[in-house]
């Protein structure tokens, strides 16, 4: 990407970050955002934590999960949204902070080896959340959320049994790993999914919805007709604003049902 285009993508995510941030309710929000070091394992990963100061208590933890390219502007922006809406919100690091992705090749390398090793990509989502446990002005109650790459790591972590208040998926990888379920979910699961998702698409929407009704877990879906993928990443050519803001409102809702 050009000097001129990524300078014209991150005014694009200023303004609308802005813009989701000047609501009312957040009027008077200060918003406090700083990278959190923490280690799973032997290794150390780089997250970061945004949170509200001029609140006594937040309304709950959201912990998110970055696409495939690592953890970028993006998620942190999105964890600032989140505490201007009272939220203490964690973006969790599933590469390693030696990691810094910059092609698809590299992207694909690492989402890939993941996604190779599920037994290593669980551990690292149970490590982050435990982390996030650890941190000053969490709350027992966690939603882990997650985009694309993100998204399939939300529901992996909900099919490991991974013991939070609720599950939120945008554009996620749907694909059911051989001789998984979601028998072991212990927590709502919401999906917010573009219709026309090339990488995952309607028949796959279908059979993860069906897998979790007969598996017995609560669950709901808003799917945005004609949406492709990435339809919530700004500056992306497949970008939506009507389906960006309508399924954040969407998070809203689930986010306010599951911790009130």
């Amino acid at each position: 990407m050009s000097t001129g285009e990524e300078t014209a993508r991150m005014k694009t995510v200023l303004c609308l970050t802005a813009a989701a941030l000047a609501l009312p309710a957040a009027a008077s929000a200060q918003i406090a955002g700083e990278a959190h070091s923490y280690t799973v394992g032997d290794r150390e990963y780089e997250g970061y934590v945004a949170r509200q100061t001029t609140l006594d208590e937040p309304l709950g933890t959201v912990l998110i999960v970055h696409d495939w390219d690592g953890l970028t502007d993006y998620e942190m922006r999105r964890a600032d949204m989140l505490a201007a809406q009272g939220y203490t919100a964690f973006a969790i690091d599933v590469y390693g902070a030696d990691e810094d992705p910059q092609s698809v090749d590299e992207n694909r390398a690492l989402s890939g080896a993941l996604y190779e090793d599920r037994e290593e990509f669980r551990a690292r989502l149970m490590g982050s959340i435990e982390a996030a446990r650890a941190l000053d002005g969490t709350t027992d109650a966690m939603v882990l959320m997650g985009y694309c790459f993100g998204g399939a790591a939300t529901l992996e972590a909900a099919r490991a049994g991974a013991d939070l208040a609720g599950f939120a998926t945008f554009h996620a990888g749907l694909d059911l790993p051989e001789g998984q379920d979601y028998a072991g979910v212990t927590a709502p699961v919401t999906l917010f999914h573009g219709s026309a998702d090339p990488v995952s698409g309607m028949d796959a929407m279908a059979a993860t919805l069906t897998a979790m009704q007969e598996a017995g877990v609560t669950h709901d879906a808003r799917i945005f007709g004609g949406a492709r993928h990435s339809f919530t990443v700004w500056g992306s050519d497949d970008y939506v604003l009507e389906a960006d803001r309508e399924s954040w409102d969407g998070l809203m809702t689930f986010l306010d049902d599951t911790f009130r």
